[in-house]
């Protein structure tokens, strides 16, 4: 068989279109810190800065928004990011004897 016979059309005309891959961005969380009566803000301000790479100004302003609203937004990121960022910080918040919860909820 010649190369020519080999690449050859031979399936009758049919025009046949690949289907491509149908994909969707997964689901996004956001990490929360809720307020309590016994964490102290410095603290606060540790956590979204250590564990969130916020600024010094940014961390205090979300503190204060966790202070006044009773939770704060840390973040949003894909589930695995989300849950892990939760466990650590609420480790580290156990660590250090203070109460701060985190949390993520489904944007």
């Amino acid at each position: 068989m010649s190369d020519s016979e080999r690449f050859n059309d031979h399936d009758d005309g049919l025009a046949v279109q690949e289907a491509k891959p149908k994909l969707k961005k997964p689901p996004m969380y956001k990490v929360v810190l809720l307020n309590d009566d016994f964490t102290p803000m410095d603290f606060v301000i540790e956590i979204l800065m250590e564990f969130f790479g916020m600024s010094e100004e940014l961390a205090t302003r979300v503190m204060l928004q966790i202070h006044t609203q009773g939770i704060g937004v840390c973040g949003t990121y894909t589930k695995d990011v989300a849950e892990t960022k939760v466990v650590i910080v609420n480790e580290y918040s156990r660590e250090h004897q203070h109460p701060l919860m985190c949390a993520m909820e489904e944007v």
